[in-house]
This record gives structure tokens, C-alpha cells and sequence, in this order.
């Protein structure tokens, strides 16, 4: 008999007759048991799970049907389509997030669904889901002052759910998002701090915390990202080569960082640990998820953010890695190569640091002058002649 009643204790399918578990051992329940329903046709399973014997017989004759004319698929297809967004992404998509992305990750998601995106989509099915709805959400965050990137994340955000959305067999068709277009944004950051205010800074901070010292020192000398820093392992320190690999890292590209002579001296003044033991750790031994709040109790105290208005100006720990790159600049560093030290999957990304190397493209110009200028003066000598 394909229809079973399940053990509440093991959660395995006993033969109905039967007054206690043939797996566990345990009494099946008088009362309030489930009756799961398992038909088989052509290969294919339907399993279903139901409160009363006398439902799960009607649903078996309901699904032996459907398979036999074959509408059973087809229908379970129309049903997940008009599955509510809000439901797909809660049951789903949200579970999912937490268990692949990092923990910032899936709560700045949970916080943009909360906030923008459920109040606009979240009670219509995903079939019915139209880019004039997603144009929607954009207006009201552009309404409430947020910053192109953010609506970007937001839209993003959407583009991944109906993604899995289309994996998972709950929608078919185009994404709508990809009808959407994306809103013109400018966030990079221009400012990137004077070496005096570096070393202020990294000074305030070893007052603080030495751990946090070392991460800001060797994102200030490398250009590592937080979590590049983070998931920094010791097998990962070459001291021979004076190299430190990146694995993994936001581009999912591998790359080799080089260390200065303080970043080596940091590194060598810690206890080293086991090859895949993680270079720095929170308090408990275990991997850091986010720059300690010191950081920006050290800015404060500092100043150094006293008077911006604008986030793009504000100092953050970002800065660190956006300063790196602007002294290579500074320095008459090529673009190609700032890019690759970055870790940049594209030279675009790169081009915002070209405008601090005036002095290069000025005196490129003055070469020109000056070529033009000599051969004046020999078309005029041999005038004279």
C-alpha cells in the first residue's frame, strides 16, 4: 500500500497496520498521526503528507490520475508560479543566503527585502511580477534620499531571487529585472588620507587595540580588503618571498599581495599559528565578520571626519585600501600595474586614480611644446642658411 504512517520519533514510513515502529521501536501514536501518501509511474515519485488516512486516500487517487494524463507536473508548475514573493524569498531564498553568503551579506539583504522590497512585491505571486513594479521600488528609494548603489543592491538583491527562483522551478521566462535599468550612480571615493593622517591614525588605533592596528596597518600597505584580511591564513604568509597569496578573493581571482618592511616586521612579531590556522581572530578563536567599532572611535577622536556631509568623503576603513592605491598613483605608479596590485577585474575600476598623477600628463604635454619648439628653431636656422 503506497500510503504509510510516519513515526514521530525516527520520521520514517511504517506500513498503517502496524501499532508500533519497525525502525525505533517506539508506540506509533493513536492519535494525531500523519499519513504520508508515496505514488510511483513511469519512473517518477510524488510523495505528500497529510493529518487524516482518509484525506490521503483522496489525494492518492487525485496524484495517480494527474500522472497518468500527465497534468500532475504541469499543474505543480502553475501552483509554484503563484507562489507569493514574499513566501518564495522567506522560505527559500533567505534560508539559502544564510547558509552561502557571509553573515553582512544576508543581513543587508534581510534589511533591503524589509524595507523597500516587500511593501512593493511582496504580497503578488512571481509570475506577476512586471519591471514597472521593480521601477516602483526604485522611485521610492530615490524619494527617501538613497544613493544609487543602494538601489542597485536592492535590484540585485531581486535579480538573485528570481535567479533561484528559475533554478528551483518556481518561475519561468525572463528575469524581470534584467528589463530594469540600472540607476546612474557615482559612489567612488575621493578622499584618501595625507601620511601624516595615516600615521595618526594608526597610531590611535594601536592605542586601542593592537589586533586592530595590524589589520589597518596591513590594509594601508597592501590594499587588502576586510575580508580578504579576515580569511587570511598563515599558510597564506609567504616570509622567504616576502609575498602574502590572496585566495578567493571578491573577484574570485587568486592574487599575491607584496609585504613592505613593516607589514613583514607586524607579521613576524606575532605568534605564528598551524598553516590553516586564520591569521587574526575575534575573541572566542574563531574568524572576524566585521572591523571593530575602535576603528571608528579612533576617527572620531581623530576629527578626521568633522564637517563631511558627504559619505563618499567620510573616513572609513575602506579608506585604508582607497589610500594605497592613490599614493602608488601619487608616485607615478602605472595604471596597469595599480590595478593588478588592487586586485581590479577590470582597468576601468582602476581609471578613478588616474587624475592623481597630474604631473606625468602635464609634463607629457610640455614634451610636445618643447618638441615643437626645437623644430621651429631648426626650420628657422635653415631659413638663415
Amino acid at each position: 500500500m503506497p500510503i504509510y504512517v510516519r513515526c514521530p520519533y525516527c520520521k520514517s514510513d511504517q506500513n498503517i497496520k502496524h501499532r508500533r515502529c519497525q525502525k525505533c521501536g517506539k508506540p506509533l501514536p493513536k492519535q494525531g498521526k500523519l499519513y504520508r501518501v508515496r505514488v510511483e509511474h513511469n519512473g517518477r515519485v510524488v510523495t505528500k503528507t497529510c493529518p487524516t488516512l482518509e484525506l490521503a486516500k483522496e489525494i492518492e487517487v487525485k496524484i495517480k490520475t494527474e500522472l497518468i494524463e500527465g497534468t500532475y507536473f504541469d499543474r505543480r508548475k502553475e501552483e509554484k508560479a503563484r507562489t507569493p514573493f514574499c513566501e518564495f524569498f522567506e522560505k527559500k531564498y533567505l534560508p539559502d543566503a544564510k547558509n552561502n553568503k557571509s553573515e553582512k551579506s544576508y543581513q543587508r539583504e534581510h534589511q533591503l527585502y524589509h524595507a523597500w522590497i516587500k511593501p512593493v512585491i511582496g504580497s503578488k505571486s512571481l509570475k506577476d511580477i512586471s519591471p514597472f513594479d521593480l521601477e516602483r521600488i526604485k522611485k521610492h528609494m530615490r524619494e527617501a534620499g538613497k544613493a544609487p548603489r543602494t538601489i542597485e543592491y536592492a535590484l540585485a538583491v531581486i535579480r538573485q531571487a528570481f535567479n533561484k527562483a528559475i533554478l528551483w522551478g518556481y518561475f519561468k521566462g525572463e528575469n524581470p529585472v534584467s528589463k530594469v535599468k540600472k540607476p546612474k550612480k557615482d559612489n567612488k571615493r575621493q578622499r584618501f588620507l595625507s601620511p601624516s593622517e595615516a600615521q595618526s591614525l594608526l597610531e590611535e588605533c594601536k592605542r586601542r587595540s593592537k589586533q586592530l592596528w595590524e589589520i589597518c596597518l596591513l590594509s594601508l600597505y597592501t590594499g587588502m580588503r576586510a575580508g580578504e584580511i579576515f580569511n587570511l591564513k598563515w599558510a597564506d604568509i609567504d616570509f622567504e618571498h616576502e609575498l602574502i597569496h590572496i585566495k578567493d578573493s571578491k573577484n574570485r581571482n587568486n592574487r599575491v599581495v607584496y609585504m613592505t618592511p613593516e607589514v613583514k616586521a607586524m607579521l613576524v612579531a606575532k605568534e605564528k599559528g598551524q598553516p590553516d590556522e586564520l591569521v587574526f581572530k575575534d575573541r572566542k578563536g574563531g574568524k572576524i565578520k566585521t572591523i571593530s567599532r575602535a576603528f571608528d572611535r579612533a576617527v572620531k577622536a581623530l576629527g578626521l571626519n568633522d564637517g563631511v556631509t558627504d559619505p563618499r568623503d567620510k573616513v572609513v576603513f575602506h579608506t585604508l585600501r582607497h589610500t594605497f592605491a592613490s599614493w602608488l598613483a601619487i608616485q607615478g605608479t602605472p595604471i596597469y600595474t595599480i590595478k593588478e596590485l588592487m586586485g581590479h577585474k577590470t582597468l576601468a575600476m582602476t581609471e578613478r586614480y588616474s587624475h592623481l598623477i597630474p604631473d606625468t600628463k602635464r609634463e607629457a604635454v610640455k614634451g610636445l611644446t618643447e618638441m615643437f619648439k626645437a623644430s621651429a628653431n631648426v626650420i628657422a636656422l635653415k631659413k638663415e642658411n
